[in-house]
């Protein structure tokens, strides 16, 4: 029997700041309850430390240099495979409720239904332009000179958002209880919180002590990498006011925002439980990127430190074994383990690609991944090149033409502040890394394509400005008509059979 699948993402949370990560202070008793009882990855990463380029490659399994997905204004062409197009083939009926960040006119790209909108607009306007890296693309865009809005609301545009989300989605696993189709389902229910700006509502915030909260760890010694220091610049962190009380009151309001998430994993798995959906459906909570949260002076993402690049990744659900998997792998790895689920042993939908990563379902059930491994690309706003990532075994290697390499040992140095690049006794390892970069990628090529579509799409985002506007952003449909109580229905049957459980 396939089970049901519920996918609920995060964005932009690190699984440094969760307790199901051993963080001593935020709380995520739902997180925890799921690690209780299903598989904790403890190296899982994002294809890339940005929102839509890190959705795009986990939606289709594929990397980002290989379906253009390079920043949040790239279209994801309605012609590539994802998840949602091999579960609809394996019998799954697939929504969405809540962000997934797709460019373009197509808003589905699989899934049956949508529940919602998205939160952010579906045009080209944030392309970047690597030929000024050193402009951020606006200036609200992810600034430092936002921190003092953290703190307290009663509503925010998230706040809004988040409840929609959550609303649709329990309504809808309500709906497939009372439902006859006895087909199983896929749900994503993707939700924008701890994102910034770091606004919580008071009950989140008083969760926690504010004389509590950590403060960010200092930075490295000697000279900060030029990636760093564009981020910095590009975000502010070196203009006058960025203060040690501003940074306290983020990660305050980071952390609450973090268990309000949490909160809505609660209630979505308290729903299952009640319909008898729990013990037949397979629960996969993760994030699309992390969240540097102040270290190195630098806050939200675009680099591959590890704040910014590991995501939380846990299963639970049948056949699942209870434990930690300490494996490297990532969020392409996703796309071949929902299809391992839907199989249920037997033969995968045909692919139209093979998927880039690998599955994940042999760990989750207790056996062996002989592949510690994984690769992430960047090629986003505040670089001129592209930016690689290694990960294998302890050791990560970060390069980019313009900057020196980088290289640490992420279980000895977890904070990454000892750079291994020029370390005799890891030249061999440095050498090796390097070489692999030249034979995966071609970069100069890579950066080509990438120029080229960014002058492409600040053409199209300049004509499609002027005269009458058509706007992709997604008008989830509703035939209010049919709704509730109306004269045309018969409330004999139509009162039955939507009520949970049935007389």
């Amino acid at each position: 029997m396939q089970p049901n699948i519920l996918l609920v993402m995060a964005d932009q949370l690190a699984p440094h700041f969760t307790g199901a990560y051993e963080h001593p202070l935020v709380r995520t008793p739902a997180m925890d309850a799921l690690v209780e009882r299903g598989a904790r990855f403890d190296a899982a990463y994002c294809p890339s430390p940005l929102c839509a380029p890190s959705r795009f490659a986990m939606l289709s399994g594929q990397p980002v240099s290989a379906i253009g997905a390079w920043d949040n204004a790239s279209e994801l062409p309605a012609s590539v495979p994802t998840f949602a197009h091999y579960l609809r083939i394996a019998g799954y009926r697939t929504t969405l409720s809540g962000k997934m960040h797709f460019v373009g006119p197509d808003q589905l790209h699989g899934f049956e239904r949508r529940l919602t909108t998205d939160i952010y607009p579906a045009d080209f306007a944030w392309t970047p332009d690597w030929n000024a890296s050193q402009n951020w693309i606006n200036d609200w865009y992810n600034s430092i000179e936002f921190l003092p809005e953290a703190g307290q609301a009663l509503a925010t545009y998230q706040i809004d958002y988040d409840e929609e989300v959550g609303a649709a989605a329990v309504r809808h696993l309500y709906d497939l209880a009372r439902d006859t189709d006895e087909r199983p389902f896929f749900l994503a229910v993707s939700f924008t919180h701890p994102h910034d700006p770091y606004v919580a509502r008071p009950e989140w915030w008083n969760l926690y002590d504010h004389t509590d909260i950590d403060l960010p760890g200092a930075a490295p010694p000697g000279d900060m990498d030029p990636h760093t220091l564009r981020l910095r610049q590009g975000i502010g962190a070196d203009r006058p006011g960025y203060t040690e009380a501003l940074s306290r009151n983020a990660r305050h309001a980071y952390y609450a925002n973090t268990s309000y998430f949490d909160s809505w994993v609660g209630n979505l798995v308290r729903v299952l439980d009640e319909t008898g959906r729990l013990d037949d459906t397979v629960v996969i909570v993760t994030a699309d990127h992390g969240d540097m949260l102040g270290d190195r002076g630098v806050w939200f993402k675009r680099c591959f430190f590890e704040r910014s690049a590991r995501v939380p990744f846990i299963m639970a659900g049948p056949d699942i074994a209870n434990r930690t998997v300490p494996n490297a792998c990532s969020l392409l790895d996703l796309l071949p383990t929902l299809l391992d689920i839907a199989a249920g042993g037997g033969p995968w939908p045909e692919q139209a690609t093979p998927p880039a990563g690998r599955s994940l379902w042999e760990s989750a059930t207790g056996g062996r991944d002989p592949v510690d491994e994984t690769t992430a690309e960047y090629m986003g706003a505040m670089v001129s090149d592209p930016m690689y990532m290694i990960r294998r075994g302890t050791h990560k290697y970060i390069h980019c033409d313009s900057d020196p390499p980088l290289l640490y040992d992420v279980v000895s140095d977890p904070l990454e502040r000892d750079n291994l690049a020029d370390d005799p006794a890891h030249a061999s390892l440095a050498r090796a890394f390097a070489a692999e970069v030249t034979g995966r990628w071609d970069s100069a090529a890579i950066r080509e394509r990438v120029l080229a579509y960014q002058r492409t799409r600040r053409v199209l985002n300049a004509a499609l400005a002027i005269g009458e506007p058509h706007h992709w952003d997604y008008s989830p449909p509703r035939d209010a008509a049919n709704e509730y109580v109306r004269n045309h229905m018969d409330w004999a049957e139509a009162g039955p059979r939507r009520r949970f459980p049935r007389i």
